[in-house]
């Protein structure tokens, strides 16, 4: 993992980071190539001064009168790489390594033996010197005296300049920022898209995406629209079902409830309004958790720390016997965005089970503490707990632990799901944890 711990985690981070590093292995390569084909042009430049100028001090030698030689070469302006003396002995020497092809091609060495026969040397010798890359040329005068000339090349300077490199990384960072740009551009329509799926998730009516951009993005926007329709017409087409059967098992259960009325066995007659009342709960509960109501409601600013203050008022009013049990730990004020219609029916939902099941409810509010933090929201009990592996299923509908749960609590099994939907459509979530001490709970978390 940590070979790759820069690695960027965006799609537009990748793409803009795959394009910089591409810009700037091209424009590496490419300065290179323009430094080495100046370095040539350098190399080539200076060694055509530098031959030109030998053989002016050669001519300027071999034309001024003996006793004016040394004065005239000693006032001869030679380029940098180039020194000329007049001496009795040749620095360059038979023994030494001559000067390698290339060299003697670029600096033209052939053009001191041409010329009329009265300008040629009588004998040329050439060499390396002693600290490389120094190239030594002695030349025999008529008089027999040496011209010697030491031609070391100055080293190559591939910039043109000193703001070369300088301008060289501002057009780089100039292409880094517009390619970060460009790029973040192409890429929004996928973070509309994501965001779209987030919003399809907390609410099936979410509006629809627009169909805009390039082909691609319209098609991929379209087909997207497409598939949430087809799953607001499911869900709709399902809630409808549920209400019509709901409304037609009501029916029936007002018949029974009637003729339960005329049963002259009072104890048979109080035992099957007690089941009709069970059925008409279960079916009014799975009315309501298969509408999910709480979606039309709009979201408005909602004092959070008020809200869970009233559920437990009300819930102590429900159960005197239990309101010395009943408890809240947080801020005074915390305002949240949220539906206060739906998310007093989740809250609700969580401090009666604890109270039906753990015979206590401890509401602890944490408020956020910044940017992208979360306000969490836990409901303790003080009962038995649930075992590790069933404290993701009871979250499923009409499941009730009946082995490890109180049987008294008349309960559909649809009071947690109906809960972790509604915090869930806040953009939120509710999780259930047993405590070290004893007893279980109920974690909810809602968008800062």
């Amino acid at each position: 993992m940590s070979r790759w711990r820069f690695w960027p985690r965006s799609l537009a981070g990748r793409t803009a980071l795959v394009l910089l590093l591409a810009l700037t292995a091209v424009q590496a390569a490419g300065l290179t190539i323009h430094a080495l084909d100046r370095v040539d042009l350098q190399r080539f430049a200076q060694a055509r001064e530098i031959s030109a100028r030998a053989i002016s001090a050669w001519r300027t030698v071999i034309l001024a009168p003996a006793d004016r030689r040394a004065q005239m070469l000693a006032e001869l302006e030679l380029p940098q790489g180039l020194s000329a003396t007049l001496d009795d002995e040749p620095v360059a020497r038979l023994d030494q390594p001559p000067i390698p092809p290339p060299i003697a091609r670029m600096l033209r060495l052939d053009l001191l033996g041409g010329g009329p026969p009265r300008f040629r040397p009588r004998e040329i010798l050439t060499g390396w010197g002693d600290r490389a890359p120094t190239f030594l040329v002695s030349l025999r005068l008529p008089s027999g005296e040496w011209l010697n000339l030491r031609i070391s090349l100055p080293p190559p300077r591939p910039w043109h300049s000193e703001t070369f490199l300088i301008a060289f990384f501002a057009m780089t960072l100039a292409a880094g920022l517009l390619i970060n740009w460009a790029v973040r551009r192409l890429t929004r329509p996928v973070r509309a898209l994501a965001e779209a799926a987030e919003r399809l998730g907390r609410d099936v009516n979410a509006p629809r995406m627009p169909e805009q951009g390039p082909t691609e993005v319209a098609k991929a926007a379209h087909a997207f629209n497409t598939m949430a329709e087809r799953i607001r017409r499911f869900v709709g087409d399902r809630t409808q079902m549920l209400a019509a059967i709901g409304h037609d098992l009501r029916t029936p259960i007002t018949r029974l409830r009637l003729r339960a009325e005329f049963m002259d066995d009072d104890e048979q007659r109080r035992k099957m309004l007690a089941d009709l009342d069970e059925m008409e709960a279960m079916v009014t509960a799975t009315l309501a958790f298969a509408r999910d109501d709480s979606a039309g409601e709009p979201t408005v600013a909602l004092d959070l720390a008020a809200l869970c203050r009233t559920v437990l008022d009300e819930a102590a009013d429900a159960r005197p016997d239990l309101a010395e049990r009943i408890g809240y730990r947080g801020p005074e004020r915390l305002v949240v965005q949220a539906r206060p219609v739906a998310l007093k029916r989740a809250l609700a939902n969580l401090v009666g089970n604890a109270l039906a099941y753990g015979s206590a409810a401890q509401l602890v509010l944490t408020g956020a503490e910044g940017p992208g933090r979360a306000v969490r929201l836990a409901v303790e009990d003080e009962g038995p707990g649930i075992p590790p592996d069933q404290l993701e299923a009871v979250f499923q509908p009409f499941r009730r632990l009946e082995a490890s749960r109180n049987r008294e609590t008349g309960g559909t099994g649809l009071g947690l799901p109906i809960a972790r939907n509604i915090f869930r459509a806040h953009g939120g979530d509710v999780v259930l944890e047993n405590r070290p001490g004893g007893g279980l709970s109920a974690v909810a978390t809602l968008p800062g």
